[in-house]
């Protein structure tokens, strides 16, 4: 089953406060870099647009993190895309007990896997 529309509400506000309000694109750049995100399912999908080099109009998708709720567990798995663009398991710290601690572990990004 997915999110709830009350559980939405709570997970984008949770987003915002948690990582947006620390890697949003400053002022200056929001016409040229946006954020945002995907829920799908019991799945967030974190990513910022930028415009294509060379290709006037056309905006790229850079991925930034995929975190998973496992309603079973009541576990949040964060994921990060490799080189081969498959989501991976972040084997440092694969799971957390909440989504702010999973934002917390994608906006500290030891290991520069998310945001490089």
């Amino acid at each position: 089953m997915a999110f709830t529309g009350d559980e939405t509400e709570v997970i984008l506000r949770q987003l915002e406060e948690e990582f947006w309000v620390r890697h949003r694109p400053p002022l200056r750049l929001r016409d040229k870099v946006r954020e945002g995100q995907r829920i799908d399912g019991h799945a967030i999908e974190l990513f910022l647009n930028r415009p294509a080099f060379q290709r006037p109009g056309k905006w790229i998708e850079e991925r930034i993190a995929r975190i998973r709720y496992f309603r079973s567990r009541d576990a949040w798995a964060i994921y990060w895309q490799r080189a081969d663009l498959k989501w991976h398991r972040f084997e440092p710290c694969p799971e957390t007990r909440s989504l702010p601690e999973a934002l917390a572990v994608i906006s500290e990004d030891e290991y520069a896997c998310f945001v490089g």
